[in-house]
Formats: structure tokens, sequence, C-alpha cells
């Protein structure tokens, strides 16, 4: 707010933005047009790897693609599905374009899951 002339991102993951997306209430009320950017892989990734190898159980860690785009459109912001890498500089334009106009953005990327923290600790 101290910066309206700067691009502000959020970027998180699914489980995070379950957490937070009521945020957009805030956002669309004091015309915040802040791009955020969900990396959707359907689970609480970061948690399970670690529960997974110590208890063998995934429980509670597996999450829905959720619609989270549409969620910040329910709060009356701007959403945008990413799901092809081919679509990346348009979707990214789109958000860009419609936080200039003053609008909350959420772009909802629809990732896969890997093990690349594998070995790390999460803190």
């Amino acid at each position: 707010m101290t910066h309206p002339a700067a691009e502000v991102w959020l970027i998180y993951g699914d489980g995070a933005a379950g957490f937070s997306l009521q945020e957009f209430d805030t956002f669309v009320r004091h015309k915040v047009p802040v791009i955020a950017l969900v990396g959707n892989d359907a689970g609480w990734t970061q948690i399970a790897r670690d529960q997974v190898t110590i208890l063998g159980d995934d429980v509670a860690t597996v999450l829905r693609r959720t619609d989270d785009h549409r969620v910040a459109e329910g709060y009356g912001g701007k959403g945008f599905v990413l799901d092809r890498e081919e679509d990346i500089d348009g979707v990214f334009e789109a958000a860009r374009q419609a936080a200039r106009a003053g609008h909350p953005v959420l772009i909802n990327a629809l990732i896969g899951r890997t093990d690349f923290r594998k070995g790390s600790i999460s803190m």
C-alpha cells in the first residue's frame, strides 16, 4: 500500500491457500491489486513428504484440485487457471493487466507432484 505502483505477488501452495483465500475479501474491499499464484498439486505435499516416510500413511494430506480461482472470484477478485506450460505468458500478462486495472488476482496453477524437496527439513 505504501508503494502503489509496485507489482505485488503472493506465491503459495494449495495447502497454505486454504488458510488464507478469505483475504481476497480484504483485497477487494481495500482495492489491493495483488497477484496470488497458487501452486495446486492437490496435496499438503510438504507435510506428506515426511509423514509418509515416517508413518507410512498419507492420511489428511491429500487434497482436491480446488477451484481456488473461483474462490477469489467469489470475493470479487479475478481468477485464472493455468494448466498448460504454453499458456504461462498469456495468463501472467492477463493477470498483470487485471492487477493494473485495480483488481486482486489469483492464478490457480495446476502442477504435478514431485519429490524435489526429499531429504530437506520442514520448518
